[in-house]
Order: C-alpha cells, then sequence, then structure tokens
C-alpha cells in the first residue's frame, strides 16, 4: 500500500487523480475483507496504514470541506501537522532537488539520509543488494577517533564527524557508538604537541597509568593517549539503520541490483545496465573502489588485510570494555578493535597495506594474514584463536595519498578515494552534498 501512494506523491510523476484512485481501490479492498477474530488486530493495522497514507487527501478534503465537531480546526497545514503525528508524507515540495546516488555504501546511504530529510527526492542506485555485504564499508565495526598526530585540520574535522555519527543515532533510531574511548601511541616527544593539539580542537585527551593497557603490545619509546570520548562504530549496524530509515521515507527510491555502467557529469545523469537513463539535480558517485570506472578521478587503489580473533577466556571481560588502539605493535604501524555487541576483535597492520593495479590482481590471503598476526599488536598472541581473515579495497587520491570528495561536473561529485578514513568521515560528505543542494537552481 505504501509503495502504491509513494508512486503518486512522488516528483515527477506526481498525481492527485492517481491518488484518489489508489485510495477508492484500497478502501474497496478493505470493504471486501471479511473479518475474524483472528486477522482483527491485521484488519485495524491497514485501516490505519491507509489513512495515515491518505492523509495529504483527506486532510486537503476535509479542510475545503469546513469544519465539524470533534476534527482539528486550523488551515490544510496545520491539520496536517496534527493529523500525520511526525509521519514522514507530506505534499509534495515542487522546489525538491533531485538527488543520484552511485553506491549504497556509508557515504552514499547517509548521504542520502542527509539529502531525503532535508527534503528532496534521491535515487540510490547500486550493482548489489541494500546494504550490500561486498561494500568496502560493510564490516563489524570501525574506529572513531579524533586525534591525528600533527594534523590539526584533520584532527579537528574528526572531532566535528564524530559529534555527527551522534546526532547520526538519534534521526536514525538505532545505537550503533560504543563509547569505549581510543588510546593512541605516539612517540614521547610528541606527547606536549598531541595534548596541545587536542585541547585546541576540544577533544579530550590524557596520559593513563602506565599497564592500563597491559594485553596490548606498545612500541618501546611510545606513549598511549587516551581519548574518552573515543570508541567503536558498529559499522554493519549503522547501514542497516540506514537503509532502515530509507526505505520507509516517500522521497527516497531504493534500486538493488542496477548497476550504473556510464555516468554524464555535465548533465547530470547515469545510465544503468539496463539502459535506462537517469538524470538528477546532483549527483555523488561512491561507489568505492568502483568508481575509478565510472569517473576520471585519478587515484591509487590499495588492498588491506584484516584478521578477526576471539580473545582468551580469562580476558573476554577485559577485552569487552576495551578501547580501540592505534599505534600498537613494536614498530607502531597496528590497531586493534575491541570486541563487543556481537562483534570480534579485529587487527590489522600498516604492513599489510599493499598498492594493487586492480581489484582482480592475484594475491596470497594466506600470507598477508600471517603478516598482520606477526605484526606484534598482542602482548601475547598465541591465546588468541583466528576467526576469520578479511581482503578489503579502498582508493585514495593519487596526488595525496589521502581521501577527497572531487567535483567533477557543475552538479556532480565523486568520492572514488575515500582514503583509510573513508566510514568515519562520511557524515561530512554528506553534509558537503547537502549544503550544496543550496547553490543548485530549482
Amino acid at each position: 500500500m505504501r509503495e502504491r501512494f509513494a508512486a503518486c506523491y512522488e516528483l515527477p510523476a506526481f498525481s492527485l487523480h492517481r491518488a484518489a484512485g489508489v485510495l477508492t481501490e484500497q478502501l474497496a479492498r478493505l470493504d471486501q475483507w471479511h473479518v475474524t477474530v483472528a486477522d482483527a488486530g491485521d484488519f485495524c493495522h491497514q485501516v490505519e496504514e491507509l489513512l495515515r497514507c491518505a492523509a495529504p487527501i483527506l486532510v486537503d478534503l476535509a479542510a475545503r470541506a469546513g469544519a465539524e465537531p470533534g476534527l482539528p480546526t486550523g488551515g490544510p497545514a496545520e491539520i496536517q501537522a496534527r493529523v500525520l503525528r511526525g509521519w514522514p508524507w507530506r505534499w509534495p515540495d515542487m522546489a525538491a532537488q533531485r538527488v543520484l546516488v552511485v553506491g549504497a555504501g556509508v557515504t552514499g546511504l547517509l548521504t542520502a539520509v542527509r539529502c531525503a530529510a532535508a527534503g528532496h527526492r534521491v535515487v540510490v542506485l547500486d550493482r548489489g543488494p541494500v546494504p550490500n555485504p561486498a561494500a568496502t564499508s560493510f564490516d563489524q565495526h570501525r574506529a572513531l577517533r579524533a586525534l591525528h598526530v600533527d594534523d590539526p585540520a584533520t584532527t579537528a574535522a574528526a572531532a566535528t564527524a564524530r559529534r555527527r555519527w551522534s546526532v547520526l543515532e538519534g534521526e536514525l533510531g538505532e545505537r550503533f557508538r560504543r563509547p569505549v574511548g581510543v588510546v593512541t601511541a605516539v612517540p614521547a616527544d610528541a606527547v606536549a604537541r598531541s595534548l596541545a593539539l587536542a585541547a585546541d580542537a576540544g577533544v579530550g585527551l590524557s596520559v593513563p597509568a602506565p599497564g592500563a593497557f597491559a594485553p596490548v603490545a606498545f612500541p618501546d619509546h611510545g606513549v598511549a593517549l587516551f581519548e574518552p570520548d573515543g570508541g567503536v562504530l558498529l559499522a554493519e549496524r549503522v547501514l542497516r539503520a540506514a537503509v532502515r530509515w530509507l526505505s520507509h521515507h516517500p522521497l527516497v527510491e531504493l534500486r538493488p541490483w542496477q548497476p550504473v555502467v556510464d555516468v554524464d557529469t555535465a548533465a547530470p545523469a547515469v545510465t544503468t545496465a539496463r539502459g535506462e537513463r537517469l538524470r538528477g539535480d546532483v549527483l555523488l558517485v561512491a561507489a568505492g573502489p568502483w568508481s575509478r570506472a565510472l569517473v576520471d578521478v585519478p587515484t591509487t587503489l590499495y588492498r588491506q588485510t584484516v584478521v578477526y580473533l576471539r580473545p582468551p577466556e580469562d580476558l573476554a571481560d577485559w577485552w569487552e570494555t576495551a578501547p580501540c588502539v592505534g599505534g600498537a605493535g613494536p614498530d607502531g604501524r597496528s590497531w586493534l578493535v575491541p570486541p563487543g555487541a556481537g562483534t570480534d576483535l579485529k587487527t590489522s597492520t600498516a604492513a599489510a597495506c599493499r598498492a594493487v593495479g586492480s581489484l582482480d590482481d592475484p594475491d596470497d590471503p594466506d600470507h598477508w594474514a600471517d603478516v598482520v598476526l606477526r605484526a606484534g599488536a598482542l602482548a601475547d598472541p598465541d591465546r588468541y584463536r583466528v576467526v576469520a581473515a578479511r581482503t578489503c579495497h579502498y582508493a585514495v587520491d593519487a596526488a595525496t595519498g589521502a581521501g577527497a570528495l572531487t567535483r567533477v561536473g557543475p552538479a556532480a561529485w565523486a568520492r572514488a578515494a575515500s582514503g583509510g578514513d573513508g566510514f568515519r568521515t562520511a557524515p561530512l560528505v554528506a553534509d558537503h552534498i547537502a549544503d550544496a543542494l543550496a547553490a543548485v537552481p530549482a
């Protein structure tokens, strides 16, 4: 029922006549329903759905017909606000923009949420299911940190992103942050600079007591700094919450299994493998490493191996409340994301990150998993059981070696280079695209 009404209300196919037809059809269907005790609840739910779906028509009709005892009074907008009580459907906004999003990873989904919440129409296309388990952002969890040693701009941006994640929990109606903190090991001569940098960015940072994180191995001359407001993002939970929110929003059209084969950045428009051409007012290509085949953005592709572990029984409780860790291992190049909320302990190292020419380049997964396990991030690694190993890919800007949001047309952007921190910075990309809509003529 929702889909039928949504098709009537959503521009450019807005049709009051068709909406009235759907209303009549659904009323006839309910009128023929022989209600029993077993399905009375379902029937009442269907009636409620019909009233809410048809509210834009019924509210306007009631306002024109005049007030009657017991009915809400006021203009159409006031009546609609009272009747819908937070229901997301409204009359279509003739000034709304149409946003095309290619890629249903975290960047694409959060951009769709941000734009739809602002009243714009959004079409999300993905080459697989939505969410897509093959997406680079589909994972158990990711670290959420702000401190980037000797990099004030990135630290400030990361702190902003962290605040946005907190807001997103409320907007999406899902808890997906574990505020367990983040520990980063830095050289002894960088401690004072890091504390000052964090203070300037409004990031809490302290030096914990020696031995506070005994199960983790740090460089001999490293000093652990604790960021209490950091923690873990439950990545898969984020994606599913965003999809659930989008699937119930009338301005959003999710199109799984529709790979895009061509992008016209000037229009902007996209062409799907089925030959359908879709045009929008704003376009975002955020298909991860697959973006390179659609837009001309110079990137370097990297392959990373991560290993999932199960802690020994006597350390299980400690790890459940342990922070994320960066700068671990003898060389300070390893990191750990703690288990919790049904996730495993995850680890990797920069030594297992290598440049590749394409996603299909041959590799030896067992060798690279062994590189991760021998990196020395854990004080007693032999006591941990290997649960799984995963190979993932990400691209960086060829010139800077970092992530980048690149403008590739008058109203087209590409997140081809997501960088290693693409997940936690996704809300900033979403905000940028939504803000850019204000500059696009209606």
